[in-house]
């Protein structure tokens, strides 16, 4: 069998795919520009989650098809229809459930997350973006907030995203204004990792998740919960956290094996679901 499979999400609207170890999820609503719609999140809330659980997916992908990420929500949907109808309380109840099952679940995952931009992230899809570890960005893209121009305050985590990436001045200016900003200043700024050429971006973005894939995955599991711990808790108690993670990786089979490919110099050649 070959070790590159297509994977049924239910939807065309959601292109799913594992290779070797990596999952890639593509949006693919390119007439949209991968605008997030009631067929397309559903369906990326549930693969998120599948594939975070899947012991033989090292890293997740996500990507979007036709020259863009993700334009947000969908716009021409907005603005009343059944929404208004709802009382205050059960609107916000069900996009609290939406959020914290999509960024929130995707955010939480303990596999290294990559995000491929090959065009255009606004809203809630750069809040998607913005949700994964490592964002590649292709020249031409961009990005933009977006809120503001629809006069919408912000979802799926952007400001708590978005401030602990730029820092809380640069957050509410890119907030405030929902300017573009393109792919080299998105690079400055700390928005995305690299920038590559448009042509490169799937080859080079893909080529980085393997490499995280093929690394020590309960190390790796550990420096997540490290680095979240670190946003909300003082040094010591963060020294604490980091002596109790580093002793617990030590008794690994990777650990094990990474000291053994070291002396006899080698690639280490992890298990795929690593474990204590």
């Amino acid at each position: 069998m070959s070790d590159d499979q297509a994977i049924d999400t239910g939807t065309g609207e959601l292109l799913c795919r594992r290779d070797g170890a990596v999952a890639v999820l593509t949006l693919n609503r390119p007439e949209a520009r991968n605008a997030l719609s009631d067929t397309l999140t559903p369906a990326l809330r549930r693969m998120i989650k599948a594939l975070g659980e899947d012991p033989m997916v090292g890293a997740l992908l996500i990507t979007g098809a036709g020259g863009a990420f993700c334009a947000g929500g969908d716009v021409k949907g907005m603005g009343g229809g059944r929404k208004a109808e709802r009382s205050l309380e059960d609107a916000v109840a069900q996009l609290q459930e939406r959020q914290r099952t999509l960024t929130g679940v995707l955010v939480g995952l303990r596999i290294p997350t990559v995000a491929a931009l090959p065009g255009p992230a606004a809203g809630a899809g750069l809040a998607l973006a913005l949700a994964c570890d490592i964002r590649f960005a292709a020249q031409s893209a961009f990005v933009s907030t977006g809120y503001a121009r629809v006069g919408l305050s912000g979802d799926y985590g952007m400001s708590w995203l978005l401030t602990r990436l730029v820092g809380t001045a640069r957050a509410r200016e890119l907030m405030f204004t929902a300017e573009r900003v393109d792919a080299a200043a998105c690079e400055r700024l700390g928005l995305v990792n690299r920038v590559v050429a448009d042509d490169a971006l799937e080859a080079e973005a893909l080529a980085f998740a393997h490499r995280l894939a093929s690394g020590p995955r309960q190390a790796l599991a550990y420096m997540k919960d490290n680095l979240d711990y670190a946003l909300t808790h003082d040094f010591l108690s963060s020294l604490d956290r980091e002596a109790e993670l580093m002793v617990r990786a030590a008794r690994t089979d990777d650990h094990k094996e990474a000291v053994r490919a070291f002396v006899e110099k080698r690639p280490p050649n992890f298990r795929r679901t690593g474990g204590d």
